[in-house]
């Protein structure tokens, strides 16, 4: 009888040494399955920073000129250096005149990253004494001598006539361009667009993101998408390199 019972009370004991073993077995296995699952979601985590964030993305098609008139496919061989004619605008609007003063800038720098030919500003002060204006628009009518008047002062071989038309400095944001490249010597007319660029539809929304994703990436990462729907001079510069765009190729 007390073999029986000796032996009883070894296996009971036995028998909670192997639930503590399995046990202590099947917490080691746990916590290393939870190791391997965190180093697999920080891969997954690390790689999805470096393909970028779901709202860098921009879906949808980027808008497209339609009001734009190319004479040639091409710039003619002698179109090397154009004379850019101050941006005007109804002067009487207090909103247009600030945004010439703002855009009038940014549309020369956009227009001297196109590499199209080299840009010269005009002189006003010449332009003053020699018409009785400092500046012209390409719907006025022109002094019968002004094209060879500017090859004389600044030996052009075009003029780019500008004008600001829509100008809305709140969201959403709205910029108007018209423009006009003419031949200095024969008076023709090789480019010409009027655009208005209306921040409030979807197609120049996405090409306002797209462009600004494209300019201005850092290895910060991606800008604000705020500023080019907020900042007038930051959809002025999308505006002013979209419509340029439409130039005819070198």
């Amino acid at each position: 009888m007390r073999r029986l019972i000796f032996i009883s009370g070894w296996l009971a004991s036995r028998s909670a040494e192997l639930r503590s073993a399995i046990s202590q077995v099947f917490n080691v296995r746990s916590a290393g399955a939870c190791c391997l699952i965190g180093v697999s979601m920080s891969g997954v985590l690390l790689s999805g920073c470096a393909i970028g964030t779901p709202r860098d993305l921009v879906r949808g098609k980027r808008y497209q000129p339609q009001n734009v008139y190319v004479d040639v496919a091409g710039l003619p061989k002698n179109i090397r250096r154009v004379i850019v004619l101050p941006l005007v605008c109804d002067e009487q609007n207090i909103n247009l005149d600030e945004g010439r003063v703002e855009l009038e800038p940014i549309l020369m720098s956009e227009l001297i990253k196109t590499k199209k030919f080299e840009v010269i500003p005009s002189d006003s002060a010449f332009l003053k004494n020699r018409t009785s204006r400092p500046d012209w628009s390409g719907e006025q009518i022109l002094p019968p001598e002004f094209f060879s008047l500017l090859r004389e002062n600044s030996g052009c071989d075009a003029v780019l006539f500008t004008r600001l038309t829509v100008f809305r400095a709140y969201p959403p944001l709205a910029i108007g361009w018209r423009a006009r490249l003419v031949d200095a010597q024969t008076g023709r007319t090789i480019w010409a667009a009027d655009e208005v660029f209306d921040g409030g539809e979807a197609a120049v929304e996405n090409g306002a993101r797209r462009h600004q994703l494209t300019e201005e990436r850092s290895t910060a990462g991606a800008p604000n998408e705020w500023f080019v729907q907020n900042s007038p001079s930051k959809f002025g510069q999308y505006t002013a390199a979209r419509l340029l765009a439409t130039l005819p190729a070198r």
